[in-house]
């Protein structure tokens, strides 16, 4: 069974951000629009997931959905910004049933940076 992991930043004071949701969504004909989990990042601003990649669905899409809004505005106070992002999606696929797959992600009120790392 492959885990998915994260780690989730604060792009404003470079520290990690805790108590951040984190919802990952099957996309794929089996799983389609199934919750397969919903976690709040822990005190380091780390999850860490096992998936359950079911059998007879030959690509396993994914969509991980991070709810960064509360976080900017219960730790920095950022209030009715026009342009404040709710929160990122990023959609791939797991393809190896015995993998680790890590998705860091460095959140802003109005920019994201993520990418993929074994």
């Amino acid at each position: 069974m492959p885990e998915l992991s994260s780690h989730i930043l604060d792009g404003i004071n470079g520290k990690s951000a805790s108590g951040i949701r984190v919802q990952l969504l099957g996309l794929s004909s089996v799983l389609e629009n199934k919750i397969v989990f919903d976690v709040v990042s822990d005190e380091q601003g780390r999850i860490a997931e096992s998936v359950e990649i079911v059998d007879g669905d030959s690509e396993q899409l994914f969509e991980m959905v991070v709810y960064g809004h509360q976080y900017f505005v219960d730790m920095h106070q950022v209030q009715n910004v026009t342009q404040h992002m709710k929160q990122v999606v990023i959609r791939f696929s797991m393809v190896a049933r015995e993998q680790r797959y890590h998705i860091p992600v460095v959140l802003s009120p109005h920019s994201y940076t993520v990418w993929w790392s074994d």
